[in-house]
């Protein structure tokens, strides 16, 4: 049973694949859940689903730790103490109320896929060609994603302007992108420094995303030769070593 968790969890097949691609879609699915019910009065269907939310979690909680080569690195990686959090605050709501927005911090988990991205490296050229912008866009979201949590967790019960998370993410992209319509603002010392935090970080991401978005497409593939992993999408040979390079592209349009 271990085994066929790692591979699984590691594997190449098709059903591993698969298995890691849905385990994707649920993490996406259900941070639009918390931000959807973020707007909803308390329901008791809401509660149900985020028990059910937090059954699944454990669940793969329980398996990462358990096929793990080292058990106890696992059990208290990082990713792993939000993950804890995350469920308290799903089957201990009103206990755990100021930690709500850390259940948007598993869109972290995103960035932590390496074997869903190796997957996407080795079947489709576009995501080949066009990885660099895809991640900057995927860690500018998850960026906008946890500040507006953040903000909301912050602010929703001394600020009379942010009373729904919609209203926190309306600020949040206002302050990312400086327009700074000035309808929405900040209470007190610690929600201003957090914009401060907000602009800064912001922009330094939105010019990492520009810079992805227009310099030459490049491609990760290493050469045999001397080991330079990233070439231009249409090079023919290595510009460090001179070999000549195999790059799979899709021909002309």
């Amino acid at each position: 049973m271990r085994q066929k968790l790692r591979d699984l969890y590691f594997g190449k097949t098709r059903a591993a694949k698969l298995f890691r691609y849905s385990l994707v879609t649920f993490d996406i699915v259900s941070i639009l859940f918390f931000v959807v019910t973020s707007l909803l009065p308390d329901a008791s269907w809401i509660y149900v689903v985020d028990f059910c939310i937090a059954i699944v979690i454990v669940t793969d909680v329980a398996a990462r730790i358990w096929i793990a080569e080292q058990p106890m690195r696992t059990a208290f990686d990082f990713m792993t103490i939000i993950d804890y959090i995350v469920i308290l605050t799903l089957l201990l709501p009103s206990v755990f109320e100021s930690f709500l927005f850390l259940r948007i911090m598993r869109a972290l988990r995103l960035l932590r896929t390496y074997r869903v991205l190796q997957d996407l490296r080795g079947e489709h050229v576009y995501f080949r060609r066009n990885e660099d912008v895809i991640l900057s866009v995927l860690n500018l979201g998850v960026f906008v994603f946890v500040m507006t949590a953040v903000v909301y967790v912050l602010q929703k019960d001394l600020n009379p302007q942010i009373a729904n998370y919609i209203d926190a993410l309306y600020f949040t992209v206002t302050a990312l992108t400086t327009t700074g319509f000035g309808d929405v603002v900040m209470k007190g010392t610690a929600g201003k420094l957090l914009a401060v935090v907000i602009m800064v970080i912001g922009v330094a991401l939105f010019l990492r995303m520009v810079q992805t978005i227009f310099r030459p497409n490049r491609v990760h593939v290493t050469c045999s030769g001397c080991g330079l992993n990233r070439h231009d999408a249409d090079a023919v040979h290595c510009k460090h070593c001179g070999k000549v390079m195999m790059i799979e592209t899709e021909g002309l349009d």
